[in-house]
């Protein structure tokens, strides 16, 4: 005999119990100690995963990238300990992998990005061994900092991929760090560094990639744009490349290396890829929101922010505080007017705070069109200590103590 699924009603259903999920949630029970919000989200632990360029680079300690998640569930709100499976948008339904049925009044779909290792023939079986490293990952990156400590060297390869990834800088923030702490080593002149990039700039806002270019070529680093990673042979320590030419691949490269930091291709969670959520014909499968009132634009009582969401901006967790208070503003305009919020709009801002060594940082922050949008008064395009110690010590308080709470 099959038990009955559990069915649960609640007003409000989020959908993860990241920087998203728990600003959104944070944020509605400030406003409205009343409601009834639940969070589904299956993992104990809760990280901040903007530091772990930081461990990979030898600056920061692993262990205090994570805490438990139970600590950071708002007050006042349900967190339902499972994982979303499919969604049934049309009867207002998410079904977990546990067989409960949810039911909800507006839903929240913010489960963050999923890293698609597997997209690379040979990486899964040759990370965290022959130099083959990610900080893509809490088990992972510490041994990028091996990695860098080790090298003596030789060829060390930094790989992007051609789909948006959390953080667009990663991929060369790790670059910088390395060559960075080689160059005090005195092992940098014996250092081949090739940037291996899927796209085709090395960042898209005009003035903070000509920095970068500076960057570039104070570390004698080669750039090989439109290289996109397509296997990795771990025990020979060759990386395989497409090349490719308007979106089409015209040729192959292998290149041999004694270090490869591999930032893998990414894409909406599976549940969301193959769910009436995502946005038709988006092999990447992001859910199908309005770039600027984040509501889905099939149903009007969903909304989605944070890397899941169709929006074509960076996707960083900068992205997400401005998304958040206009998810919670037009959720709490519809439960008390059915209208969205007026003049209240997401207009793209991202934040990429580009490390380019020990103690420096290009603070870049922009819009939906690209255009920079600085939060601080000097020139944002020059490297800065300050927005070095913002990094490396003001964010992480930030999020601890404000950004997860809801208060910023």
């Amino acid at each position: 005999m099959t038990a009955t699924p559990i069915s649960r009603h609640h007003q409000l259903l989020v959908v993860g119990g990241g920087n998203a999920g728990l600003s959104v949630a944070a944020q509605l029970l400030l406003a409205d100690r009343g409601l009834d919000v639940a969070i589904l989200e299956p993992s104990a632990k809760h990280y901040y995963q903007p530091a772990w360029t930081l461990v990979g680079g030898g600056a920061y300690d692993i262990k205090d990238t994570v805490r438990p998640e139970g600590d950071y569930i708002p007050k006042g709100a349900q967190w339902i300990q499972d994982a979303a499976a499919t969604f049934e948008p049309e009867a207002n339904t998410v079904v977990t992998a546990g067989g409960q049925r949810l039911t909800y009044d507006y839903l929240v779909v913010c489960p963050g990005i999923q890293l698609d290792w597997h997209k690379i023939k040979g990486l899964p079986e040759a990370l965290g061994k022959n130099g083959v490293c990610s900080n893509y990952g809490f088990e992972l990156a510490p041994y990028t900092w091996e990695c860098v400590q080790n090298f003596r060297g030789g060829t060390a390869l930094f790989s992007a991929p051609n789909t948006p990834i959390k953080c667009g800088g990663a991929p060369q923030k790790i670059m910088y760090l390395a060559c960075d702490s080689w160059r005090k080593r005195g092992v940098l002149d014996k250092a081949n560094v090739r940037y291996t990039s899927g796209g085709s700039v090395i960042f898209g806002v005009k003035s903070f990639a000509e920095a970068l270019l500076k960057v570039v070529q104070r570390y004698r680093i080669k750039t090989d744009f439109f290289h996109n990673l397509k296997e990795v042979r771990g025990e020979s320590r060759e990386a395989v490349y497409d090349v490719l030419k308007d979106g089409q691949v015209v040729d192959e490269v292998t290149l041999k290396f004694d270090m490869l930091h591999v930032v893998p291709p990414m894409s909406a969670p599976d549940f969301i890829k193959h769910s009436p959520l995502a946005a038709p014909g988006n092999p990447l499968g992001w859910v199908d929101v309005d770039k600027h009132s984040l509501q889905h634009v099939r149903y009007p009582n969903i909304f989605s922010l944070g890397d899941a969401g169709s929006m074509p901006n960076a996707k960083t967790g900068a992205a997400i505080r401005k998304q958040a208070p206009v998810v919670v503003k037009n959720i709490l305009s519809l439960l008390k007017s059915k209208a969205l919020a007026p003049d209240n709009a997401y207009h793209g801002y991202g934040s990429c705070p580009l490390i380019t060594g020990y103690g420096k940082l290009i603070l870049a922050e922009f819009d939906y069109d690209n255009n920079p949008t600085p939060t601080f008064p000097f020139d944002q395009t020059q490297e800065r200590f300050s927005m070095w110690l913002l990094k490396r010590y003001g964010l992480p308080w930030l999020y601890w103590n404000k950004i997860l709470p809801g208060k910023a």
